[in-house]
């Protein structure tokens, strides 16, 4: 077949321009037929370097209108055909679906787990496992995924603190890249020796500003600045407060933590807490 479009043909909107469509999203492709042609149309596809293929049919109206729908799962390029010529290419890239979903609470020196799924289901794709730094997105593992598309990946959490997550698939001839910064922060936790506070100190100042009461949310510690965020869990339950007051100054506690706080979480009067700032 001839590589130009027939003058004759039909026409195809949007020729000569590229259209991206995320994998599963529907595509509409429009056109109209000369006046008095035949009003049978054949939508082909032909994927990168490859050559075209019948993909749909479709009968135009009296007015020589035609339109498909479609859900591409690879990039490509589209014509119309009748049996007057062909359309000049539509070029559409098809962007792939990238989901995934990281361990939330794990302790300092512990995996984190991570599972999810690149649409097309395609295995053998290359998947990445980035970590958010102050100098941006540094990967952390990288996977291939299995059957269906499905992947794993491992981060190794070395230190305590709160962790945002993303997988990133940087394309090939089928798809387009995408990346997915993973839902919610991963926290990672190691032990802290925490007692609490209040009943007879309501109304006193708090050492970070502000009076303490019984709704007061927040934790003392002698030298974290006023304002950081902490994490505390304790058997299951978590929650994240403020720096508000300075303390403790008994033994080897680490943190006072405020009645309100104390109750948020059902800790006792003395022990463990798991922490993450």
């Amino acid at each position: 077949m001839p590589s130009a479009a027939s003058a004759a043909g039909p026409t195809l909107a949007g020729s000569g321009n590229e259209k991206r469509v995320r994998f599963g999203d529907r595509l509409q492709l429009s056109g109209r037929l000369p006046a008095g042609a035949t009003s049978v149309v054949q939508l082909e596809y032909a994927p990168g370097g490859q050559s075209f293929r019948a993909v749909s049919k479709t009968t135009a109206d009296a007015s020589g209108a035609y339109r498909f729908s479609i859900r591409p799962r690879r990039s490509g390029r589209y014509r119309t055909v009748s049996p007057e010529g062909f359309s000049s290419t539509r070029a559409v890239t098809v962007v792939a679906r990238l989901a995934g979903r990281a361990d939330r609470h794990v302790r300092a020196g512990s995996r984190v787990g991570v599972r999810g799924r690149l649409a097309p289901g395609l295995g053998g794709r290359r998947v990445r496992l980035e970590l958010a730094t102050a100098r941006g997105w540094r990967v952390v593992d990288r996977t291939l995924t299995g059957a269906g598309g499905r992947y794993r990946a491992v981060w190794r959490a070395s230190q305590s603190g709160r962790y945002r997550l993303r997988v990133r698939f940087a394309g090939d001839g089928a798809n387009s890249a995408v990346s997915r910064t993973l839902r919610g922060r991963v926290y990672v936790y190691r032990p802290g020796l925490a007692s609490w506070y209040g009943p007879g100190l309501y109304g006193n100042p708090l050492g970070c500003g502000g009076t303490l009461t019984y709704g007061t949310l927040g934790v003392a510690h002698k030298s974290l600045p006023c304002g950081t965020k902490v994490t505390v869990r304790y058997r299951g339950r978590s929650i994240t407060v403020p720096v508000v007051d300075r303390g403790p100054y008994v033994g080897a506690r680490e943190f006072d933590l405020t009645s309100a706080t104390k109750s948020r979480i059902g800790f006792g009067s003395v022990g463990t807490v798991w922490v993450a700032h």
